[in-house]
């Protein structure tokens, strides 16, 4: 009797599994061998006795371990200050090194310096090898705004979200879409106010958009469009047009701009300029009553005429809605090649090649102080400016090769 084995009740042969928990000490003391000492711990790794089991009958109950030769199942808890016994192996297994909770890593996952370097590598691919400079730049904007550190003029022109941002967004549609090609830059001013008058074409007013940064690139001054009341009566597009530093065109704005030494840009066609039909293209339209002509009198300003050839091309306009035009309150709803029939796809500008040349610049200082007063005289110079971009029009279509090259 000094050498039988206790066996717990309701183990099924196995000690320590009755309930599903640890055993205690007592039970480990029952279940070892003679003298109370515990028996050394093997693993199971009886293959042919496993299968045997597994394809026994089901309701046939296993036999009851011969202590002699079936191991018993390794404890849960190992005894506090006893090493963990040495498993045995069977004939052909690999041995397999025991991994206990202290060995195991605190924080398993990516290593903090693979993620380092992920890190370092995105930011120089967004913002080039000079990406630490170029983050402490982004992040210092970022203070500024949140704090409220940062100005804007009287019109609310927002000097640094335009240059950083809306810039930055117009660049890659400017070069690589439309590949804008600009000649007699020279003639803008480098300083101080001036006038710029463009012929107005393409459904949609972005070469308004590409003037901006094609003189912004190329001349480093920011040009200040005057807009239609229609702009700034729209909700997103009113914040974004004064954030980019365009003002109501208005003669006393432009004039107060003009006196300030801002480079000015008007569009005298407005909406009969980019809403005439395709048919029509590259004819301008009315030049209005002269406003902007009586505003470039009254500050001696010089008066840049600038042309402009691919915008006709980006939304071929073949037909209108006035009626559901007049019902949304828009001065036309254009009808495209590719709008509505394509659905917001129909949005996407046509890539044409743009072709954008500044003339000599009109001088109006040497005119007299009431010149702008004088009716006639405004007219001539109104008609002098619309026939100078006319004629550099024709002469830059019979450059252009094709529309698109």
């Amino acid at each position: 009797m000094g050498d039988a084995e206790i066996i717990p009740i309701g183990t099924r042969g196995r000690p320590g599994r009755g309930t599903g928990t640890a055993p205690s000490s007592a039970a480990r003391g029952l279940a070892g061998g003679a003298g109370g000492e515990p028996r050394p711990v093997r693993r199971k790794v009886d293959a042919a006795r496993r299968a045997d089991a597994a394809t026994g009958p089901v309701d046939e109950a296993p036999d009851a371990p011969d202590p002699a030769t079936e191991p018993a199942t390794e404890p849960l808890v190992e005894p506090s200050g006893t090493e963990p016994p040495a498993a045995t192996m069977t004939e052909g297994e690999s041995p397999r090194p025991a991994v206990t909770a202290r060995e195991r890593h605190p924080h398993a996952g990516i290593p903090a310096a693979d993620l380092l370097a992920a890190f370092q590598h995105a930011s120089r691919e967004l913002f080039g090898e000079q990406w630490e400079a170029q983050l402490a730049h982004f992040l210092a904007f970022l203070r500024r705004r949140v704090t409220g550190d940062y100005a804007v003029d009287e019109y609310g022109f927002d000097q640094e979200v335009t240059q950083r941002f809306f810039m930055a967004a117009l660049r890659p549609i400017a070069e690589k879409w439309f590949r804008i090609e600009v000649r007699g830059i020279e003639n803008i001013p480098a300083e101080g106010g001036a006038l710029v008058v463009s012929n107005h074409s393409g459904t949609l007013p972005i070469d308004g958009l590409m003037t901006m940064v094609s003189i912004h690139d190329r001349a480093e001054r920011f040009l200040r469009p005057l807009g239609a009341d229609l702009v700034f009566r729209m909700p997103l597009v009113s914040s974004l047009a004064r954030k980019s530093g365009a003002t109501l065109a208005c003669s006393e704005d432009a004039e107060r701009m003009l006196r300030g030494g801002e480079l000015v840009g008007v569009w005298p066609e407005g909406f009969k300029g980019i809403g005439k039909p395709y048919s029509q293209r590259y004819k301008l339209q009315r030049f209005g009553r002269g406003g902007f002509v009586s505003a470039a009198l009254r500050t001696g300003v010089p008066i840049v005429p600038l042309s402009v050839v691919g915008a006709e091309e980006i939304y071929p306009l073949v037909g209108n809605i006035p009626s559901l035009a007049r019902l949304l309150g828009v001065p036309y709803l254009p009808i495209t090649p590719l709008f509505p029939l394509l659905g917001p796809l129909g949005l996407v500008p046509l890539p044409s090649k743009w072709l954008l040349e500044f003339g000599e610049p009109i001088r109006t200082d040497e005119f007299d102080a009431g010149a702008a007063d004088d009716p006639m005289l405004v007219f001539d110079v109104t008609d002098q400016v619309r026939e100078t971009i006319q004629q550099t029009l024709y002469t830059l279509l019979m450059e252009r090769e094709s529309v698109f090259r």
